[in-house]
């Protein structure tokens, strides 16, 4: 959590955006808006992350403002391609863009992209909009614990498993 003077921020990097989890701590301390900055070398790879933050808007009545690179760095080991598409995700509800788009760029070309955002938007749609996901949640039905010690991130298996083991096929 980053605070300015537009509130608290939350970051979500490329990967981190997958995690609906995470998210949501962020959106609960606070963050009205999670930067989602990302590198992926496959339009495929984009599309993961572009659903994945588009879903954390939705879900978080947050903007999400995703910043990929682009072009290619071909003396440096597995930077040869990048392929981004940045943009400024918001919920899918009244008074934001129709398509939950509030800008994006061109595919892979170098840029800026820009829109006005109203923090005073997300908090109506929170309060009074057509879909209300923050209030709606069924905080009955599951509980989660965060653990806040950094030394017990990953200590005794030196990473997370993938769901098929270690060897499972078709990894990130």
């Amino acid at each position: 959590m980053i605070q300015t003077d537009c509130g608290p921020i939350g970051v979500l990097i490329c990967y981190d955006s997958e995690f609906p989890e995470l998210a949501r701590r962020l959106v609960d301390q606070g963050a009205r808006i999670i930067f989602v900055p990302f590198c992926t070398d496959s339009r495929s790879g984009y599309m993961r992350v572009r659903y994945c933050a588009q879903a954390r808007a939705i879900e978080n009545q947050c903007y999400v403002v995703m910043s990929g690179n682009v072009g290619n760095l071909p003396n440096v080991d597995n930077m040869d391609i990048q392929y981004a598409q940045s943009a400024i995700l918001t919920p899918c509800d009244l008074p934001f863009a129709r398509d939950g788009i509030a800008a994006e760029s061109s595919e892979n070309v170098e840029t800026l992209t820009m829109a006005d955002v109203n923090l005073a938007d997300l908090s109506w749609a929170r309060a009074e909009g057509t879909v209300r996901n923050l209030r709606d949640r069924r905080l009955d039905l599951y509980h989660i614990e965060w653990d806040n010690n950094p030394d017990h991130a990953h200590a005794q298996s030196g990473g997370p498993v993938p769901a098929g083991g270690h060897n499972s096929p078709g990894g990130g």
